[in-house]
């Protein structure tokens, strides 16, 4: 497996070629951009913006093997407001376009919300209405990625929905294209399961994986802590990732520290050497 570090895990405001760097000079294989309404990808970057970037870190020896949204947070495939949801699905297809023209060969997506504490005023749709929105969208975006060839990961979020690797995986199924998987995150799940059971049941569904570590005893956003410092698993989370032949990317998503904000990015390089044994 190789090791990439996802972009919100560095300090803002840096170019894509700092970014890069930095990541390069922590020791990762490939760096994970994210597609965001300000930032080094916009919804207004050019193909030729995005065509740089991947010079860049091709130059640099680095891999830009997905790329991430939080767009999907405000824009979400679920809203009630028929707007919205046709915006994400735009937002939806211009991440897949970037991310093809990035060489990278999986977005992250969020498949809706039915709800979020963490988001003052967030909209709360019903479950059913939910799965139906999310579902009908994603069927009808499934044609897009296949005409791309760049995958669709389904992340695992605190959105209320998708609560069970069982029901993510029917739900893949039912979506019915080896373009459409998961975007398994192992620190979502460890404050209602266990994300080695997760690895199992979906199994081949899985497209790529960010790695968090999350303290199950706090119970809520405050808990995601330093890799290895956590409740999650990592040995029997490697057990399950081999058992069930995945062999792409690990992405570090992490939260920065408050007065040394580059230093996550070097101690989570180190943490993650361990994890795969290097």
């Amino acid at each position: 497996m190789k090791k990439g570090i996802n972009i919100w895990s560095f300090r803002g405001g840096l170019s894509a070629r700092e970014y890069i760097n930095m990541a390069k000079d922590a020791g990762y294989d490939g760096i994970e951009f994210a597609l965001d309404e300000t930032g080094v990808i916009t919804l207004e970057s050019s193909d030729d913006e995005i065509r740089e970037i991947k010079r860049i870190a091709e130059g640099e020896g680095l891999d830009t093997p997905s790329l991430a949204s939080g767009l999907y947070w405000k824009y979400p495939l679920t809203s009630s407001n028929e707007e919205i949801r046709k915006k994400s699905m735009d937002i939806v297809k211009k991440q897949l376009d970037a991310a093809a023209l990035l060489g990278a060969d999986t977005i992250l997506v969020v498949p809706g919300l039915v709800g979020a504490d963490f988001i003052p005023g967030c909209e709360v749709t019903e479950y059913d209405v939910a799965y139906d929105r999310s579902l009908e969208a994603l069927t009808q975006l499934k044609e897009y990625a296949e005409k791309v060839k760049v995958n669709i990961g389904l992340e695992n979020v605190w959105n209320k929905f998708l609560l069970s690797p069982l029901e993510m995986r029917d739900y893949i199924d039912k979506i019915d294209s080896p373009y459409v998987g998961a975007y398994f995150d192992v620190g979502n799940v460890v404050y209602s399961g266990y994300p080695e059971h997760w690895i199992k049941i979906l199994g081949s569904r899985i497209k790529k994986v960010h790695f968090k570590d999350f303290k199950a005893r706090v119970g809520n956003i405050n808990g995601f802590v330093d890799l290895l410092s956590g409740d999650v698993n990592y040995p029997g989370v490697m057990e399950q990732l081999e058992k069930v032949g995945y062999d792409d990317y690990v992405i570090a998503e992490m939260g920065i520290y408050k007065n040394y904000p580059d230093q996550t990015i070097y101690t989570t390089s180190i943490a993650m050497d361990r994890i795969l044994g290097r």
